[in-house]
């Protein structure tokens, strides 16, 4: 596994990979790696005869400084995990190098953004839009591979990719759960161990929707039985829950099998956990 730290050293082993013929593979992350992250280096070595995963920390998707301060940065551990799935390449750049100057470029992703993470992360979006438009061109890979969890990400992204021409596939990958249910998240080891021990009630929460809504219940009273009744366990605070169309994250009111999106974003004290599944 090779380790690069500026744009063009890793340019130029790139350039000399595709004069050989070899595609690649990209995995964006901002590191703090967990088993997620190692199922999509998996199904990128499975498509490319090179995977690429970055790790960089992007300040200009965050809304909330305190949270970019507090995120975890644990590049040695990460980087042994990559080296356990056997990645080719790890790009770790810094902020001087993605940004020699603060972008006055702005990305607007219309509805796509109005709801969800987009209304209560402003901004937010025009920061993943950017770090990610440049990782793509930096890079130039055939296949670029997110987690579903960050769905409204994936919908971004795909909606960048289709707007720009980027010639690539955009592969999206189911989410990856512990053993009781939690989506695995970067963010989970800010968990205490209580908070932690509650944590499942997330997910289970989204099955229990999932079940209402097969039997006809309407989408406004799911909604509000589901945030009351984890709003009631303590630790718990819903941010939004939504029953939303799959393509467009508009919300509907009645149920549209395949093309329906149940997504959630809660507060466990400081933690903000987020998570969906698709009926």
């Amino acid at each position: 596994m090779q380790i690069f730290y500026s744009i063009n050293s890793l340019q130029d082993f790139l350039k000399s990979q595709r004069k050989m013929g070899r595609s690649i593979g990209l995995v964006p992350t901002m590191g703090a790696l967990h088993k997620g992250h190692l199922s999509l280096i998996d199904a990128s070595k499975i498509q490319n005869d090179l995977t690429v995963c970055s790790i960089f920390v992007n300040p200009t998707q965050f809304n909330n400084q305190q949270d970019l301060a507090v995120y975890p940065r644990t590049l040695e551990a990460d980087c042994q995990m990559l080296e356990s799935v056997n990645c080719d390449v790890v790009f770790s750049p810094n902020a001087q190098d993605i940004y020699p100057t603060l972008p006055n470029l702005k990305f607007d992703f219309g509805d796509l953004e109005r709801v969800m993470e987009g209304k209560f992360r402003l901004g937010h979006f025009n920061g993943v839009g950017i770090v990610v438009s440049k990782l793509f061109n930096i890079i130039q890979p055939d296949n670029a591979y997110f987690g579903q969890k960050d769905l409204q990400q994936c919908a971004i992204i795909n909606r960048l990719v289709k707007d720009l021409s980027y010639n690539l596939k955009l592969n999206v990958c189911p989410t990856q759960r512990e053993t009781d249910g939690l989506a695995m998240s970067s963010r989970n080891r800010n968990l205490t161990p209580e908070q932690r021990k509650i944590a499942p009630a997330i997910y289970k929460s989204l099955q229990k929707a999932v079940e209402l809504l097969k039997n006809k219940n309407s989408s406004e009273s799911v909604k509000l039985l589901i945030v009351n009744q984890l709003d009631n366990i303590e630790g718990i605070k819903v941010e939004y829950f939504e029953i939303s169309d799959f393509e467009t994250l508009q919300p509907i009111n009645e149920l549209s099998e395949g093309k329906t999106a149940l997504c959630i974003a809660a507060f466990m004290g400081t933690t903000r956990l987020i998570d969906n599944v698709i009926i």
